[in-house]
């Protein structure tokens, strides 16, 4: 029996059975993406990337389209977090689509969530051949939350420093007197309830006996005002017969000196008489001009002489 082995028919099995493998390792992994086309695009992300890893899936509206091909510092601001994806060709990319980061369940798995994009809005698409089509990027979630509790936060703490400067020891002492005055004015106004009420209900009455002296002074206005105009009417008809007098004695006096010498003297006295009527009647004029109430109530009481008392 001959124990020799042929290592070159060994060598050759290894080689081909290496091979095999590869060509199945290869054949597997194009089964696996079903013979599919990808594309690649990128996004740039202003916040941590923590939880996510290459091969991480890219999903438009929760559907599977694609994987983190690359995650890198963006060299040219090391603010940024430049991501690359292999998005199945055929996926609606537009330029208003946006990706954000989302993470799975509890797990803090994150992946790349695709979404937006309308209708009418074309392909996004690079500005040469070279260039690789940017996704815009928008905050995630916890970025959101952590900005709006930041902000919170900031508002809290400036309110909490305005009420310490605000409510110093003077001013709380201020609003302890302030509420100890209150309650005391409380505790009288409970005990004076009675007097309260009646006073409320005085001042009801006396409002509307205000209200119905009102209406009467409104026609006693309108008869004064009357009484007025007939007071002045009368003035000036006074006035017009004073005015005749004078003339009458005027003419008299005319035909008296033309008389007789024998009834001078009676004429004298008449027109002496007729001086004084005229006289009178002036004086009566200035009165009611003066005072037209003297008319409707008769002339004021003179003053009282030594030992009288005035009249009310």
């Amino acid at each position: 029996m001959d124990d020799k082995v042929n290592y070159a028919l060994v060598g050759a099995f290894v080689v081909l059975l290496g091979a095999a493998l590869v060509a199945g390792v290869l054949w597997l992994a194009a089964g696996a993406q079903g013979g599919k086309h990808y594309g690649t695009y990128q996004s740039i992300m202003r916040e941590s990337v923590a939880g996510l890893n290459v091969d991480a899936p890219v999903k438009y509206l929760g559907v599977d389209v694609g994987k983190v091909k690359d995650i890198a510092i963006d060299p040219s601001d090391p603010g940024q977090v430049r991501l690359r994806f292999l998005i199945e060709q055929g996926t609606p990319i537009k330029k208003d689509t946006e990706a954000v980061l989302k993470t799975q369940g509890l797990t803090g798995i994150a992946y790349v969530e695709l979404s937006g994009g309308t209708a009418d809005s074309p392909p996004l698409r690079g500005a040469n051949a070279e260039d690789i089509p940017t996704i815009p990027s928008k905050p995630s979630l916890s970025t959101r939350l952590e900005s709006v509790l930041s902000t919170v936060l900031a508002s809290v703490d400036r309110m909490s420093t305005n009420l310490n400067a605000v409510f110093d020891a003077d001013t709380r002492a201020a609003l302890k007197q302030m509420l100890a005055d209150t309650a005391t004015l409380t505790r009288t106004l409970a005990a004076q309830q009675a007097e309260l009420a009646s006073g409320i209900a005085d001042a009801a009455r006396t409002a509307r006996n205000t209200s119905r002296a009102s209406e009467h002074l409104g026609l006693a206005v309108d008869r004064i005002a009357k009484a007025a105009d007939s007071v002045d009417r009368m003035a000036d008809k006074v006035n017009a017969a004073s005015d005749r007098v004078g003339r009458s004695v005027e003419a008299a006096a005319g035909s008296i000196q033309a008389a007789s010498t024998d009834t001078a003297p009676a004429l004298a006295n008449l027109l002496s008489e007729m001086n004084q009527l005229a006289a009178s009647l002036q004086r009566l004029s200035e009165q009611t001009q003066r005072n037209p109430n003297s008319l409707l109530v008769g002339a004021p009481p003179g003053k009282p002489g030594p030992g009288e008392r005035a009249q009310p």
